[in-house]
């Protein structure tokens, strides 16, 4: 018997308020109930993944939405300390990101990025993406438990 997907927790690392915003509010938008913990620079996204100071007790992510240009600790960082990790390189992580420079793209991917999103500057085409990227990953891929 189908029970329907079940819910994922996923990690944003993202620190524009106005993309957090819309990322929440196209989860919200979506019918299935997804945790979506925030972080909004690198070096709080790898205390989150590792569970280390006030992130001793964080969910451990079964997907990361990963913008590149973080303060503190950029993006690109970020996914290879993951991907080198060998506790962590199992989550699939998305970059989520408004550069659409080839060197990003690749360097993402040689990085072992999941996917690379570019984000839509329009609303709701930017919402309709982060949905299809729930989606994707909560019923059409099958994650680690």
């Amino acid at each position: 018997m189908n029970e329907g997907p079940h819910p994922i927790e996923v990690l944003l690392v993202e620190d524009d308020p106005g993309d957090v915003l819309l990322t929440v509010e196209a989860f919200e938008h979506n019918k299935v109930n997804n945790t979506l913990n925030v972080v909004n620079d690198g070096e709080q996204a790898m205390a989150f993944l590792r569970r280390e100071g006030e992130y001793a007790d964080a969910p451990r992510p079964d997907l990361v939405l990963l913008d590149l240009n973080l303060p503190r600790k950029d993006g690109r960082e970020v996914l290879q300390e993951i991907k080198n990790d060998d506790d962590l390189r199992r989550i699939p992580v998305v970059v989520l990101t408004t550069s659409e420079a080839d060197e990003d793209i690749l360097r993402s991917y040689h990085l072992h990025a999941n996917a690379y999103v570019t984000k839509p500057v329009d609303f709701d085409q930017f919402i309709s993406v982060v949905r299809q990227i729930d989606n994707f990953f909560v019923t059409v891929v099958k994650l680690p438990r």
